[in-house]
């Protein structure tokens, strides 16, 4: 239950972090490209990159799994769900396993393109 609430209380912060800051970038430097949408995306990814590294550094203790839970898992998955797979394909790198790196950055990125593009039609259809 502790778990869950951690998830549930990260989770709201990083999605009003991602309102607010998208909005904000967005509003500054305009909308003709998602500015907003990469700003969340690179701060979640240095973020979840530094808990990550320092999560790896101290294994065992009693704090260790609730905070990835309220950092990576809450805080980042409310600002985006791009850290993660960034986090997963570096942690694919860290243990040598190159191909299946190479194959989640290719893969997810043109399966999510293509499945946005796909739900898109569909929604046109409707």
């Amino acid at each position: 239950m502790i778990g869950i609430l951690l998830v549930l209380v990260g989770g709201a912060i990083g999605s009003i972090c991602r309102f607010w800051w998208s909005g904000v970038v967005g509003q500054r430097l305009g909308e003709t490209f998602p500015y907003g949408t990469l700003f969340v995306n690179l701060v979640g990814c240095l973020i979840i990159g530094i808990a990550g590294g320092f999560l790896d550094k101290v294994p065992g203790v009693s704090w260790e799994q609730p905070m990835r839970l309220f950092v990576s898992v809450g805080i980042c998955g409310g600002l985006t769900t791009f850290s993660s797979f960034s986090l997963q394909t570096m942690n694919l790198l860290l243990s040598k396993r190159w191909g299946a790196a190479v194959a989640n950055i290719v893969f997810s990125t043109i399966f999510c393109f293509g499945l946005v593009a796909t739900g898109w039609w569909i929604g046109h259809l409707a």
